[in-house]
């Protein structure tokens, strides 16, 4: 059963440049998981790329911070219709992630802790398009938030940004995760309002 906290019911729509269309804008961090929030210790956390790939690859905390963080400075849209203006993170790059791996496949699924999955087309991780991040606003991420380590892709909507991020495979052909099973949108686009299918 889905838990659900304040920012997932309605509230009045507001007009502005920023906000994509049917959004409101809100102050507060909503939160909104499939189910209970899995504590992950940063000494178990291991974060693999697998699939469609010349190898598989995996890096534990140190590992993976040695690749470099990076400052993100954006905003993000959730498919329930709240955005939140001018976030910072702090993460590793997708770029940096799959450097130097011979990637075969168009499309990616991530693999999370507590058993949730999400779709995401490659060319949509790449180009500083997408992070693992790992740290908001100058703080370790918590683990309500998908702490120690989400998946952050903010130019779609943000159930695309899975919490708890532990693998990517890569495939050769599209397939759905778990909101995408249960009637969301294989896309994402909140500036096109692809919230269903």
């Amino acid at each position: 059963m889905p838990i659900i906290s304040r920012g997932f019911s309605g509230r009045r729509r507001e007009e502005s440049p920023q906000l994509p269309p049917g959004q409101y804008l809100t102050e507060d961090f909503p939160v909104l998981s499939a189910g209970p929030t899995p504590a992950i210790a940063t000494s178990d956390w291991v974060f693999g790329v697998t699939g469609d790939v010349a190898e598989t690859r995996a890096w534990n905390w140190e590992q993976f911070h040695e690749l470099g963080l990076e400052e993100i400075h954006t905003d993000i849209h959730c498919v329930t219709r709240w955005s939140k203006l001018g976030t910072s993170w702090r993460g590793v790059s997708l770029d940096r992630v799959l450097d130097g791996l011979d990637v075969a496949g168009r499309f990616a699924m991530a693999g999370c802790y507590g058993g949730y999955t999400t779709n995401v087309p490659v060319d949509d991780l790449l180009g500083g398009k997408a992070w693992i991040a790992t740290e908001f606003e100058g703080a370790p991420l918590d683990p309500e938030h998908g702490g120690p380590a989400r998946l952050l892709v903010p130019h779609l909507y943000f159930w695309k940004s899975a919490k708890w991020v532990r693998t990517l495979r890569i495939m050769p052909k599209d397939e759905p995760g778990f909101w995408e099973q249960n009637g969301y949108n294989m896309y994402g686009d909140p500036w096109r309002e692809q919230r269903y299918w």
